[in-house]
């Protein structure tokens, strides 16, 4: 991620006023991390999101029709290897489990991305949340030098594997959600001359959450859309993942052997004239086993202007997004959080067919 995204949080620092705790010495749990609103909406479980296989001759219309109706849905088949999802849960099993001294020699700058930490959202609620994670922008050599200084080298290389990977993958899967749209490769100038998306940015976020003495009222991460094109996860055998459906109330996304998760974000809501949700997801928690995800966070240049793009409006679909480019975007979000789309909005979709999930 280039310093231009970093730069979105230099006027929106988050300070945290407290020590991050050490989970493991934790027997109950203390009343900083209890929530009360935990069952707001109860867990469905009539009504599953959709699983795809990417080798299915109809992935498109399956994606597009995923992407509709639940803004959220897992593939298989994709093409990343069993053992490099392996190596990646591995790396992240092995950072999470230094002592607590080790891993604040990393720590994220209040103004920064990377780095270990608590999520930049903590500071939009009253109570704090069971978990810990650890971001990277660009090159993770600095951190990694701090949290492991004689064999840095090696988990270097796993990310950098990943990452790369990921990004292929999450241009793949652009296309094809863009594609059920009839998108194509010309209509996004950003994209390049024949479409190779060579200049997209892409962070990944892992994300640790440790077994807890009380789980039902405790929150691993709070109820987010992500600022994001769109966001690829990877999560161990250990549920937790739970997406909100419109009418429907919280559902459960469970860890299929192989699987990923992809939802859509933001800024992918913005190009499709609202035509996509941005999905609401959280993390629960659970008593007796601990849980790894890792997110890849893909999105276009930083500097490139993104808006309802041309073929999706018109005198009955009018623009819904005024432009706005993912630097600017990521400013809004640490300062306005979950109502940044509706900071950006500059119309009302004129029927209810044309209606959005609206995420404030």
């Amino acid at each position: 991620m280039p310093s231009t995204l970093s730069d979105a949080f230099k006027g929106h620092p988050v300070h945290h006023h407290h020590k991050h705790p050490d989970f493991t010495s934790l027997q109950e749990l203390p009343d900083s991390y209890a929530w009360t609103q935990l069952d707001e909406n109860s867990t469905a479980v009539c009504e599953g999101v959709p699983v795809i296989d990417l080798h299915d001759p109809n992935a498109l219309q399956l994606i597009g029709h995923a992407c509709k109706t639940w803004g959220v849905f897992q593939i298989i088949n994709h093409g990343i290897s069993t053992s490099l999802l392996e190596k990646i849960e591995s790396t992240s099993r092995s950072l999470f489990s230094l002592p607590i001294q080790q891993k604040l020699k990393a720590s994220r700058p209040p103004d920064g991305v990377s780095g270990y930490g608590l999520a930049r959202i903590s500071s939009f609620f009253s109570k704090l949340m069971w978990s810990e994670g650890f971001t990277i922008a660009g090159s993770p050599l600095d951190h990694f030098c701090q949290l492991w200084p004689e064999n840095y080298s090696q988990y270097c290389d796993v990310i950098d594997e990943y990452e790369r990977e990921m990004k292929n993958l999450a241009g793949r899967l652009m296309w094809l959600m863009l594609g059920s749209l009839g998108i194509t490769k010309g209509d996004i100038k950003w994209a390049g001359p024949k479409g190779e998306l060579k200049d997209t940015c892409s962070a990944l976020q892992l994300n640790y959450y440790p077994a807890c003495p009380d789980p039902d009222r405790a929150m691993g991460l709070a109820a987010h859309t992500d600022s994001t094109l769109l966001t690829i996860l990877y999560q161990n055998t250990t549920s937790g993942l739970q997406v909100l459906k419109e009418g429907t109330g919280w559902v459960t996304v469970p860890p299929i052997s192989g699987g990923l998760v992809v939802n859509v974000g933001d800024l992918l809501h913005i190009i499709s004239n609202g035509a996509y949700p941005s999905v609401l997801h959280r993390a629960v928690v659970n008593r007796t086993k601990n849980r790894l995800s890792i997110a890849c966070l893909y999105g276009p240049p930083s500097n490139v202007q993104i808006s309802p793009l041309p073929k999706l409006v018109g005198p009955s679909h009018p623009p819904l997004y005024r432009p706005i480019t993912w630097s600017e975007y990521l400013g809004n979000k640490a300062k306005h959080f979950n109502k940044a789309l509706s900071s950006v909005r500059v119309c009302t979709p004129l029927n209810d067919l044309n209606s959005i999930v609206e995420v404030v």
